[in-house]
């Protein structure tokens, strides 16, 4: 197979990234950090389109591979953007975040990838976050008429609507939920971090302590005694060949000691040979040649 060259590297390291695309950016980066294995730049939300051309043009990182929202309802700019983006000759990608309340917008970057435009519209559908210049901030992933945004922590559990098909209209029709409206309430803390609740389980966790501890060190603990090591230090019949001298009486033999089993069949090899048999139509002594059956005519009248 042949070899392709490419001048990206196999395997990308962090090493310097943040602290060169951080002097890059200037004063449109608000915060910057390596975590999990990634570099995470905070920028100004009215400067991203800025940013991000930066960051394409001079660092080389010139796909778009995703716009994602999170939703944080205890901030006050509850939301926030984040753009993943990713450099094809360097084979390194970055996260950059902004943030962003119910009603303020955050400028479009389908002037940079006109591919923005429908990752907009599904930040803008699920989240509603606004994005200003976008010239097609539709929904792309809900029904026509949906009330709402699903992907918001305190959106409904059952929705504002349900739908059904009327027989007597013959469509279907959008009707308010009669079911209970749940409040989703989240623990923003990291699972890996621990909660300080407890949780299902824990009450496993405390074992009380043991009041007398079993050990097995004297015979009577362990079930044994003198006889019974006694016993299990004699070779039993047979030892490992499985011999014994007299069934049934359990005493041992001598492992050099050749004794047959119980019951086994005599040696075939002491039998007498049989007298081979004599094959039909020779001309042996004594053998018998068979005789020929002799054909009755028919006689007139007689079926055939």
């Amino acid at each position: 197979m042949a070899t392709v060259l490419h001048s990206a590297p196999r395997f990308a390291s962090n090493e310097g990234v943040k602290d060169a695309l951080a002097a890059a950016l200037g004063n449109m980066l608000l915060a910057s950090k390596e975590e999990h294995g990634e570099i995470v730049l905070g920028v100004e939300r009215e400067r991203i389109a800025e940013a991000l051309r930066v960051l394409r043009d001079e660092h080389g990182y010139q796909q778009l591979m995703e716009i994602a929202g999170v939703d944080y309802p205890q901030r006050d700019e509850r939301f926030e953007v984040v753009y993943m983006l990713l450099s094809l000759t360097r084979n390194h990608r970055i996260l950059v975040k902004v943030r962003a309340a119910e009603n303020t917008p955050v400028p479009t970057v389908t002037t940079l990838w006109p591919v923005a435009g429908w990752l907009e519209r599904e930040v803008f559908d699920l989240y509603g976050v606004i994005f200003d210049g976008n010239t097609d901030l539709r929904r792309i992933l809900t029904d026509y008429g949906f009330e709402g945004h699903p992907f918001r922590k305190d959106f409904p559990l059952t929705g504002y609507q349900e739908l059904r098909y009327s027989e007597e209209e013959k469509r279907v029709v959008y009707e308010p939920v009669e079911l209970a409206q749940d409040f989703r309430s989240f623990e923003f803390m990291s699972p890996w971090e621990g909660a300080d609740y407890p949780l299902p389980g824990d009450e496993k966790a405390a074992i009380p302590p043991v009041v007398e501890v079993k050990t097995t060190e004297s015979p009577k603990q362990t079930g044994s005694s003198e006889a019974t090591d006694a016993k299990a230090a004699e070779k039993v019949a047979g030892g490992s060949t499985g011999k014994t001298a007299n069934p049934g009486s359990g005493e041992p033999v001598p492992q050099d000691v050749d004794v047959a089993a119980p019951g086994a069949p005599e040696p075939t090899e002491d039998r007498p040979a049989r007298a081979p048999r004599k094959a039909k139509g020779t001309d042996t002594a004594g053998a018998t040649q068979p005789k020929p059956r002799a054909r009755r005519r028919k006689t007139d009248g007689e079926a055939p």
